[in-house]
């Protein structure tokens, strides 16, 4: 089995800033691109960055300039550092890896449990 633990939510002001951080643990062969999703109240889940294993990123233009990605492939984990928030990146976070465990020949999707992000004066 593969867990993603998140850390780092809570609430900030608007203009503020929060790191988010999420580890993988258990029963890991590899694992090929780890992101970032967030889901608000009353909508879809949506992408707000991705990192491939060689350090190439994607960003949703919503967070484009204000937040960064990265990872630490010899820890197995994944950070967001957002900057410059605003009320509307208020979410639920998700973690997401690509994984291979011993046992299987390709990746499986793995998620977090969540972590909360509130931007609120």
């Amino acid at each position: 089995q593969v867990q993603l633990v998140e850390s780092g939510g809570g609430l900030v002001q608007p203009g503020g800033s929060l790191r988010l951080s999420c580890a993988a643990s258990g029963s890991i062969f590899a694992i090929y691109g780890m992101g970032w999703y967030r889901q608000a109240l009353g909508k879809q889940r949506e992408l707000v960055a991705v990192i491939t294993n060689i350090g190439k990123t994607n960003y949703a233009d919503s967070v484009k300039g204000r937040f960064t990605i990265s990872r630490d492939n010899a820890k197995n984990t994944v950070s967001l550092q957002m900057n410059s928030l605003k009320p509307e990146d208020t979410a639920v976070y998700y973690c997401n890896a690509q994984v291979r465990t011993p046992r299987t020949s390709i990746a499986g999707d793995y998620w977090g449990q969540g972590t909360q992000v509130t931007v609120s004066s």
